[in-house]
C-alpha cells in the first residue's frame, strides 16, 4: 500500500486486518513521512527505514544502463536527491540546456536588461509546463548546492565541489558571490511558488515576468515582494 500517511481516519478501518492478517498474507506499507501515519497503524507495523540512494550510485547506473554521458549523469544524479525515479524523469530533459538558459535569464534579470528579459521569457514560455517545472527545479538545486557550500568548512567544500558537474562548479560559487543566505532562501521560496502555479495552469509568460521582477528586487534591493 503506497502512501498510508494519506489514509486519514479511514485507516482505522484497516486496523483489524493489519493486526490479524489472513493466512499467507504480508502487508507492506510504503510511506515517505512516518510522522503522518496514524499512530494506531504505525504501532502495529515493523518499521524499516530505506535511505536515499547515493548520488554516485545513481550516476553509475545512468552511465551503464541509460547511456548518459558522465557529465549528464553527474548533473542528473546530484539533482535527483537520492531518488532514482526522479533521475529517470530528469533524463527526459537531459538534452535541454537549462544551465545556459538559466545563466542568460539571471544575467538579464539582475542587470535589468528589459529587451533580453522579454526574449528569454518568451523562450521559457515555449518550453511547455513539464520543462518549465524542470527548469525551476534545476535552479532550486543550484541554490541548495550554493547554500551547502556557503555553510561548509574548507574540507567539506572541496568534497562538495568534487561531487559537482563542471557546470555546477562554475555556477554555484557565482551564486554565492551575488546572493546572501537570506536572499537564496527568499528566491527558493519564490521558485516553489512558481512551480505550484505552473502545475495549476498559470500563464507562463505572466508568471515568469513576475518571477523576474521579484528576483531582481530580492537581490538588488534585498526585499521580498508579496502578491
Amino acid at each position: 500500500m503506497w502512501m498510508p500517511e494519506y489514509l486519514g481516519k479511514e485507516g482505522n478501518k484497516l486496523l483489524k486486518m493489519i493486526e490479524e492478517p489472513p493466512a499467507d498474507t504480508l502487508f507492506i506499507l510504503v510511506a515517505e513521512n512516518e510522522g503522518e501515519i496514524l499512530s494506531t497503524i504505525l504501532s502495529r507495523c515493523q518499521l524499516v527505514k530505506i535511505p536515499a540512494l547515493e548520488a554516485n550510485d545513481i550516476e553509475q547506473s545512468l552511465v551503464s544502463k541509460k547511456a548518459c554521458t558522465a557529465e549528464q549523469a553527474r548533473q542528473i544524479a546530484n539533482a535527483s536527491n537520492g531518488n532514482y525515479r526522479e533521475a529517470l524523469n530528469l533524463i527526459q530533459h537531459a538534452d535541454e540546456d537549462f544551465h545556459g538558459l538559466l545563466r542568460e535569464w539571471l544575467n538579464a534579470s539582475l542587470k535589468n536588461q528589459t529587451i533580453a528579459q522579454v526574449k528569454l521569457i518568451e523562450e521559457i514560455g515555449r518550453l511547455g509546463r513539464e520543462k518549465q517545472k524542470q527548469f525551476l527545479k534545476h535552479f532550486t538545486h543550484l541554490i541548495e548546492q550554493a547554500v551547502r557550500m556557503q555553510v561548509a568548512d574548507d574540507t567539506l567544500k572541496e568534497k562538495l565541489l568534487n561531487a559537482m558537474s563542471s557546470g555546477e562548479q562554475d555556477f554555484v560559487p557565482r551564486l554565492n558571490k551575488v546572493m546572501s543566505l537570506e536572499q537564496k532562501e527568499a528566491i527558493a521560496e519564490e521558485l516553489d511558488k512558481a512551480t505550484y502555479y505552473i502545475e495549476r495552469n498559470a500563464n507562463a509568460k505572466i508568471l515568469f515576468h513576475a518571477l523576474t521582477i521579484k528576483i531582481f528586487h530580492i537581490v538588488k534591493n534585498n526585499i521580498v515582494i508579496t502578491v
